[in-house]
């Protein structure tokens, strides 16, 4: 074996971050094959490769037996003794069987099933790479469109982001940088298959971790998401530590934080609520910019009846149902919203107040910068 080729095996380490050994094993499979196809030979061969001295061995593998029935498998106990005297019936006998002219015939059919080997082994080190990155945002290039797919370059691989994975509000060209979100990675025969996301609400939750610190390092929490991509989003968060405005973490100074990630999204509106284990609370909270008057907790449906202002009807329930469903997704409880003067029709004020929440009316736990970026107007609401 040259010189040349070590290095070659050297450089592919470096450079693909395949193993060595990896690699010597495929040669040595590799030079196996070419010695029993080029060669003729059925019987058990083992190839040494001595990278010291840089040569190649083959030598034939024969069991020691009293009387032979396979000349290629095997060796009589005279013949073994005659190599070593200590040989006994059963042993495996080594005998050097390399070819004058095996170097120029192995190489010819061994750089064949290196290569493929060298192929296989480099899908295995990617594979390896972004299952790891599954669940998780990455930055990519779109390469090229078609009826099914938009093709995202994510720098070693080729990713696929869906149609139904795409934005509605969005119109991707080749050469545009996106940031995708890793869905689903699956090892293929033709190598890694990634699949990626835009409307995933695993992407805004990662575009939130990058861009405030205090949910990276978990003094804020990111309890729950609802998403209708490209449109509007909500989100739960909260802070074990009472002294930190978790919301306000979120939203950033003059609204910075939430108004990048609106702008990534191309310019859904999203709303972040805080997060509360008192349902009452919470309901009111992801009703969210709307006024809410009572809230009544049904526990054996997980289901609430929520009353709002009159004039703050269209804009509880939301555009087309909009607002009720993602409150309804992000607390997953049902509710059913009413009017104040339905809500007296029907006697809801005489019961006793189950569950209220007068202070959702006066705290909204949205800044006013928030409201600007995430909250629909009142005047765009329409109920269904």
């Amino acid at each position: 074996m040259s010189s040349d080729l070590l290095e070659a095996l050297t450089a592919l380490e470096k450079d693909k971050g395949i193993s060595k050994e990896v690699l010597l094993d495929a040669l040595e499979a590799a030079l196996i094959s070419a010695y029993k196809r080029n060669f003729d030979q059925a019987q058990n061969v083992r190839v040494d490769i001595n990278e010291g001295l840089g040569q190649i061995k083959v030598f034939a593998r024969k069991e020691v037996a009293e009387a032979v029935e396979n000349g290629n498998l095997q060796i009589s106990l005279e013949q073994a003794k005659s190599l070593n005297p200590h040989y006994q019936v059963g042993d495996t006998v080594e005998i050097e069987v390399t070819p004058r002219n095996f170097g120029r015939i192995a190489a010819q059919t061994a750089k064949q099933v290196v290569t493929q080997r060298v192929r296989e082994a480099e899908r295995g080190v990617i594979y390896s790479e972004f299952i790891d990155r599954e669940d998780d945002i990455m930055t990519g290039i779109v390469q090229r469109i078609d009826h099914r797919f938009i093709y995202v370059d994510l720098g070693r691989v080729e990713a696929l982001l869906p149609q139904a994975e795409q934005m509605p509000n969005e119109t991707y060209r080749p050469h545009d940088r996106i940031k995708v979100y890793l869905t689903k990675v699956e090892d293929a025969k033709k190598g890694p298959m990634i699949t990626v996301s835009r409307t995933h609400p695993g992407l805004l939750k990662r575009l939130f971790e990058l861009e405030v610190p205090e949910i990276y390092d978990g003094t804020v929490e990111i309890k729950s998401i609802s998403r209708e991509a490209g449109d509007r989003s909500k989100i739960a968060v909260h802070a074990a530590d009472p002294a930190v405005d978790a919301v306000g973490a979120c939203v950033g100074q003059k609204g910075a934080r939430v108004q990048t990630i609106v702008n990534e999204l191309k310019g859904e509106k999203i709303d972040i609520v805080r997060w509360s284990e008192d349902p009452v609370t919470y309901v009111a909270n992801a009703l969210s910019p709307s006024k809410v008057v009572k809230v009544i907790v049904h526990e054996e449906d997980k289901a609430t009846t929520v009353v709002v202002p009159d004039y703050q009807l269209s804009l509880a329930i939301g555009k087309r149902g909009q607002n009720a469903r993602l409150a309804a997704k992000l607390t997953s409880w049902k509710i059913d919203i009413k009017s104040e003067s339905e809500a007296e029709e029907i006697g809801l004020f005489d019961d006793d107040p189950v569950s209220e929440s007068a202070d959702a009316q006066t705290e909204n736990p949205l800044s006013e910068d928030h409201t600007e970026v995430g909250a629909e107007d009142s005047s765009e609401s329409e109920q269904d």
